[in-house]
């Protein structure tokens, strides 16, 4: 399937009603609110710093986002285990929030602290371009969905995490906030069902259900939770990866890619290290004008013959 957005074709259900219709919002954010009120399961691969977002752009896609373990591989060589800082995602967001157009939703982990800083967190991305955020119910410090040794908070302080940051949209902070739950791994699928249910009546824009295992039980989420859904198709992971087209009869609205471009950055570079190891050049590269083309040397040259002096 070559289409970046999956069509519905025959499909019966109905685009899903956002929560937040707030006037005067952002360009980046309105854009994310279009597209999840369109009738397309949206493809989203997710990226790790400028480069690899404008790749994604350039690709066609419609958004991304910014993945919390992929930062912390790409950025610190770091597992994803809460090592990594606000300041840090902050700064690598703003760089790739420069250099695509594209909206972006920023991996927000914890909230990096109490409710006071949830509300930081939430109104820093957005300050920064960031169009949506997403924030979690993991015991800090965190770690990849997908791991073992995940805890997570008690139900008051997950629904105080996500009302914060809600909050802090309500009262200015222009972005979407993603609820994420990883109660499956920890207390079992009702309580993720639980949590889900509670953070959509408090008004979360987009729900993810982290680490379900099997097909069934995404339909489940699906089927008894209402509003906009991602879906995290981890290859390797415990969740089933199905086809675009199985995720978009299920009911999810987003399927996220987390490490696809990771992945293969680095399957990349040690073929490339391999050969030059071996005393060869690697014919598997793209050629250095499509470098320059990527990274706009042509448009800087363009500019600069711009403001040249005629004489």
């Amino acid at each position: 399937m070559s289409a970046l957005f999956l069509k519905r074709g025959s499909s019966s259900q109905e685009p899903p009603d956002i929560p937040r219709q707030a006037l005067g919002m952002g360009a980046s954010t309105e854009s994310l609110c279009s597209l999840l009120q369109g009738p397309d399961l949206l493809l989203m691969p997710c990226c790790f710093d400028a480069l690899s977002a404008r790749l994604i752009e350039q690709a066609g896609f419609p958004l991304t986002f910014m993945s919390g373990f992929a930062v912390a591989a790409a950025r610190l060589a770091l597992p994803d285990t809460g090592l990594i800082s606000y300041a840090e995602m902050l700064d690598q967001g703003r760089s790739i929030l420069d250099a695509v157009s594209i909206p972006v939703i920023g991996d927000g982990d914890t909230g990096y602290g109490n409710v006071a800083n949830v509300r930081r967190t939430v109104q820093g991305y957005a300050r920064a371009g960031f169009a949506g955020i997403m924030i979690e119910d993991q015991l800090a410090p965190k770690r990849c969905g997908h791991t073992s040794g995940k805890e997570i908070v008690g139900r008051p302080e997950a629904l105080a995490r996500i009302k914060a940051a809600v909050d802090a949209r309500e009262e200015g902070a222009d972005i979407l906030v993603m609820a994420r739950t990883d109660a499956r791994a920890t207390d079992g699928l009702d309580e993720a069902l639980w949590r889900m249910q509670a953070f959509a009546d408090l008004g979360a824009d987009i729900l993810f259900l982290e680490a379900p295992r099997s097909e069934a039980e995404m339909v489940r989420f699906c089927e008894r939770i209402p509003g906009p859904k991602m879906a995290n198709m981890l290859e390797g992971g415990v969740t089933p990866v199905l086809p675009p087209q199985r995720l978009e009869e299920i009911g999810y609205r987003i399927a996220a890619y987390p490490l696809a471009l990771l992945d293969s950055s680095v399957y990349a570079m040690r073929e490339t290290l391999g050969e030059l190891a071996a005393g060869r050049i690697s014919k598997r590269s793209v050629d250095f004008a499509t470098i320059r083309d990527i990274v706009g040397f042509d448009e800087h040259d363009r500019l600069l013959q711009r403001y040249a002096d005629p004489d």
